[in-house]
C-alpha cells in the first residue's frame, strides 16, 4: 500500500505508532502482512493474532477478508499518493521542476528496507484475472495520481499532457516492479532519466 534513514517516510507517519482501535490495527497488522507475504498467503488467523483482536471483530468490521483488503488497498493508496504528491509539490518551484523530482522521490521508496512494491499491482497480480474488483481499485488509485502528473506536464509546456502523463505512468510503474524485482533503487535513477526525455520531447 515507503527512503534513506533521515528521511521522512510518509507510512509511518501517516499510521501513526501505536494504532489503538480493534479496525485500526486489524489494517496496520493486514497491511504489514499483505505487503511482504502477499494476499494469498496471509489468512484470518494470522492477521487477527497480529492484530489482538478475534475473528468475529474482523467480520464484523470488514464483513470478511476481502473487505478488509479493500480497505488496505485503499489507505495505502491515499497514504502514497498524499506522500507522493507532497514530495513532488512541497519544494515548490515549476512545473518541470516538480516532475524532475519523480526519480529521486522514487529512489527515497525504493530504499526503504521495508519496500515491497506496489500493493495494487501485488493485489491485481494475485488476485483471479476475470474478477475486476482489485482491477477497480488499482484504477481508481492511478487516476489520481495521472491527474497530478498531467496538471504538472500542462503547466510545463506539454503539448498532449494527458499522453505524456500516461507515458510517465508507464515508467513509474515499470520502475517500481523493476525495484522489486532487482532490490536496486539506482531503478529510478533509470526512470528520471526516462521521464526527462519524455518531458524534453513533449513540449511544444
Amino acid at each position: 500500500m515507503d527512503a534513506h534513514p533521515d528521511a521522512v517516510t510518509h507510512i509511518e507517519e501517516a499510521r501513526g505508532a501505536r494504532p489503538s482501535s480493534p479496525r485500526d490495527r486489524l489494517i496496520e497488522a493486514a497491511t504489514t502482512l499483505f505487503c511482504r507475504y502477499g494476499v494469498n498467503s496471509v489468512g484470518v488467523d494470522a492477521i487477527v493474532e497480529a492484530a489482538g483482536t478475534a475473528k468475529t471483530t474482523l467480520y464484523k468490521l470488514f464483513g470478511s477478508k476481502d473487505g478488509l483488503v479493500e480497505a488496505v488497498l485503499e489507505r495505502e493508496g491515499r497514504l502514497w499518493r498524499d506522500w507522493f504528491i507532497a514530495e513532488i509539490d512541497g519544494p515548490g518551484g515549476s512545473a518541470a521542476e516538480r516532475l524532475a523530482r519523480i526519480g529521486p522521490v522514487l529512489r527515497q521508496w525504493f530504499s526503504r528496507a521495508d519496500y515491497y512494491g506496489c500493493p495494487f499491482i501485488n493485489a491485481v497480480g494475485e488476485s483471479d484475472k476475470a474478477d475486476d474488483r482489485m482491477r477497480t481499485l488499482a484504477l481508481a488509485h492511478k487516476k489520481i495520481v495521472l491527474a497530478r502528473l498531467a496538471e504538472l506536464s500542462a503547466e510545463a509546456g506539454c503539448r498532449d499532457a494527458r499522453e505524456v502523463a500516461h507515458t510517465l505512468g508507464l515508467i513509474i510503474d515499470g520502475a517500481i516492479v523493476a525495484a522489486l524485482v532487482t532490490r536496486d533503487a539506482a531503478v529510478a535513477d533509470t526512470a528520471g532519466r526516462a521521464c526527462a526525455m519524455i518531458l524534453s520531447g513533449g513540449r511544444a
